[in-house]
């Protein structure tokens, strides 16, 4: 497996959506899936990273699976 650690400072996993939002300096993922939280709110957050960021963020379905590749 080939991957890269990157050391990403200032970012907390339990950030609420103004702080992912402004998180807008780290490179645009390909997809963002958004996978922590209540599923409303998880829409929510979907359609303002769409709207505000112009990127591609999915609420995956309870048992879904993802390639990440």
């Amino acid at each position: 497996m080939r991957a890269e650690v990157a050391d990403v400072p200032h970012f907390s996993a339990h950030a609420d959506g103004g702080q992912i939002i402004d998180w807008r300096t780290a490179p645009a993922p390909h997809t963002a899936y958004l996978v922590h939280g209540e599923e409303t709110a998880s829409e929510t957050l979907r359609d303002r990273i769409d709207r505000e960021l112009g990127w591609t963020a999915v609420v995956p379905e309870p048992g879904e699976a993802v390639l990440v590749r």
